[in-house]
């Protein structure tokens, strides 16, 4: 006999997301949640994706409208208009998962409800073991994660597949069937078809014992998650990591460190990550290249900035840009370079110029390949890019690092890190301040 109450605790007032497939297990469990509304007083938000491959979506998207309107519920719902070259069932997740937790925040939810149960828990793990993954990831997925202001529940991961069925049968509940789910293309769909079937003629609730197994190394995640933390702290500097620390740690805890920075950028059952993606991480820290990336999954970059180390949500690049300096210049890094009347600076982030040695008006862009500058103390001129390398400039930031040129294409100071010839000492004829902050 399936009740939610046994496994999950409301309180008065909860607001719920529930992610809606109209499938037999999402219908399950917003069934069940009907069943509780008025007893808890909740307020269940049903939230549906269309994702726009079958022909059947737009019969089942005006269907759970439809339910909603019955039964008294708000419907939000949308639909994926395009896919990109990723995996879809990858990047259909994180869409689907965007728009669940817009919802969570447009309605101040206390909870997003998912109908995973313990047949996906069996496929996830079994999915992750042949992949490979850390002890976190072998767990397969928690049936509550806090999500920092609201959690994601599973409360039907104690359950699996048949038993929701047989309890949308006993209860009228009417779903549909996705027919993509018995495509053999799909990994976990092969999971579902051949490996699950022996497990359970094996053991009938084989589901219980990987749920046993997950809250094991659960418990055993726990204790690690302390050294790992203690690693992290002797490891990072300015919330990267210093590469000559890190390389001390054991290498355990080096995979550890990884898969816990990986962490930030990919949700906990999203199957994604494999021992292949860290072990490309490590190739890339131990290599001996100073300036150096991979991309991994969804826009997601791992670089090496000499002995520093980061995992970054890739940003789109910053257009090129060219612009006539007047008074002040904003700049797309935060900076800016703006003409002063005086100071007791001669950093680099100063710049004096005489106009009778410069063709005016002064340009402020990005960096063009074949830049060269008349160093300020030395014959002849240096390539803008080997004055970065030297300067240990990361390489993500160079091409939007300000140049500062005349109308003749000469490059009279680069801001905060090289003056020109052209730059003057105090104690020489000049008629422009130039201050980069």
């Amino acid at each position: 006999m399936i009740n939610i109450e046994d496994h999950f605790t409301f309180r008065n007032g909860d607001k719920i997301v529930i992610g809606c497939s109209t499938g037999p297990d999402s219908m399950a469990l917003l069934d069940m949640l009907l069943k509780v509304r008025n007893k808890y007083n909740l307020s269940i938000i049903v939230a549906h994706v269309n994702h726009n491959v079958r022909k059947e979506s737009y019969e089942e998207a005006e269907f759970i409208k439809k339910y909603c309107e019955e039964n008294n519920l708000v419907c939000e719902s949308m639909v994926i208009e395009d896919y990109g070259d990723d995996n879809f069932h990858n990047e259909a997740r994180n869409i689907r998962y965007n728009f669940f937790e817009n919802l969570v925040h447009k309605y101040e939810a206390n909870y997003l409800m998912t109908a995973h149960h313990g047949d996906d828990l069996i496929e996830t793990i079994l999915m992750r073991m042949v992949r490979g993954s850390n002890l976190s990831g072998y767990l397969g997925f928690k049936s509550v994660v806090n999500m920092d202001g609201y959690y994601i529940v599973r409360p039907l991961i104690y359950y699996t597949k048949a038993e929701l069925e047989e309890y949308d049968k006993e209860n009228n509940v009417k779903y549909y069937i996705d027919s993509s789910n018995s495509k053999d293309k799909y990994t976990r769909n092969r999971y579902r078809k051949y490996v699950l079937p022996f497990l359970k003629e094996e053991e009938k609730d084989v589901h219980l014992k990987f749920l046993k197994f997950s809250n094991t190394l659960l418990e055993a995640g726990k204790f690690i998650d302390k050294a790992r933390d203690r690693a992290l702290n002797r490891v990072t500097e300015n919330d990267k990591i210093v590469i000559d620390k890190f390389l001390l740690e054991d290498s355990y805890i080096q995979r550890e460190i990884l898969y816990y920075l990986l962490s930030e950028f990919y949700q906990d059952d999203l199957i994604l990550l494999s021992d292949r993606h860290i072990n490309l991480i490590l190739d890339l820290i131990n290599s001996g290249k100073s300036n150096s990336y991979i991309n991994l999954p969804n826009e997601v970059i791992a670089r090496k900035d000499y002995n520093y180390f980061e995992i970054v949500k890739e940003i789109e690049d910053i257009a090129n840009y060219e612009i006539e300096f007047d008074e002040v210049v904003m700049l797309p890094n935060n900076k800016k370079i703006e003409r002063i009347d005086d100071t007791i600076d001669n950093s680099n982030n100063i710049c004096r110029l005489n106009s009778k040695d410069v063709s005016l008006p002064l340009i402020v862009r990005t960096r063009k390949i074949g830049d060269r500058i008349s160093v300020k103390g030395l014959n002849g001129t240096k390539k803008v890019k080997d004055i970065f390398i030297d300067k240990k400039i990361p390489l993500l930031e160079r091409d939007n690092w300000p140049i500062v040129v005349d109308s003749e294409g000469k490059v009279v100071w680069i801001p905060g890190i090289k003056k020109s010839r052209f730059d003057k000492k105090k104690t020489e004829s000049y008629d422009i301040i130039l201050k980069y902050s």
